[in-house]
């Protein structure tokens, strides 16, 4: 029986055989690495990564995709499935004493919230291969003063470095999307680009800024930094969020940091 795609769980299933090979060469999964597959779906990197590692473990939320899963991949090597909610799941648990490697078709309708699940276990993280929406990978990759710099931008890039690899069209899924995806790369930095003295400051920091980009800094970071602090940071109150570097936001979280 064909197993239909579930709206609820933002299933596309990918099918592309070209797409298939090149998301598998980008991978380069080896033997002895733990790699790990979020959303396998009906398995069309899951073989192909197994067959390359001999080792792989899955997080699948739809249960009625889990047995098809193992029969088809049983003569391939040692699969592990965890019928689990990406969005919950410790991967840290995964890691032990190797980084994790993982690869995934990331539901569209919670990419943004399980970027940020990843990242507050990066460290246990060597890489990350991703296919996504292709405008949040443009904002992920995106550079102070365009139009796709934003939030998700300055957090993932204070994370990891941001290459974009290759652009999906929507006739390599089925169902086939209304948009465009792309496949992408995540590095966890070693150590962070900007020196940042207390984390949770500059999520604050960040997430307020662009609640009204349109604004100027003094009027959207009010109530967490007045103009002379922004100005000891070493911004300008009158700039607005979508023109400030990285290094920029690292010194208005580094100055609301020292006021707690």
């Amino acid at each position: 029986m064909t197993h239909r795609a579930r709206k609820r769980f933002g299933q596309n299933f990918l099918h592309d055989a070209t797409i298939i090979r090149r998301i598998v060469q980008s991978v380069n999964p080896q033997p002895g690495q733990a790699l790990v597959e979020i959303g396998p779906g009906q398995g069309a990197i899951t073989l192909p990564l197994l067959q390359a590692c001999g080792h792989l473990e899955v997080i699948e939320l739809d249960r009625d995709l889990i047995e098809p899963l193992a029969r088809k991949t049983a003569a391939a090597g040692t699969l592990i499935i965890h019928q689990a909610d990406a969005l919950k799941f410790d991967f840290r648990a995964l890691a032990q004493d190797r980084k994790l490697r993982l690869v995934g078709n990331l539901p569209y309708n919670i990419s943004t919230p399980l970027l940020f699940h990843l990242l507050s276990q990066s460290d246990y993280i060597q890489d990350m291969h991703f296919m996504l929406q292709k405008e949040v990978v443009d904002r992920m990759a995106a550079g102070p003063g365009s139009g796709e710099y934003g939030r998700l931008s300055v957090m993932i890039q204070y994370h990891c470095r941001v290459e974009p690899l290759f652009r999906i069209g929507p006739g390599a899924f089925r169902p086939a999307p209304k948009i465009a995806s792309a496949f992408v790369r995540l590095t966890p930095w070693p150590q962070a680009p900007a020196a940042v003295d207390d984390y949770a400051s500059l999520v604050t920091v960040v997430r307020q800024a662009f609640s009204q980009r349109r604004k100027t800094l003094r009027n959207t970071l009010r109530g967490l930094l007045d103009e002379a602090q922004i100005r000891d940071s070493g911004c300008d109150p009158t700039a607005r969020p979508e023109t400030l570097t990285l290094k920029q936001y690292a010194g208005l979280a580094n100055r609301l940091a020292q006021q707690h």
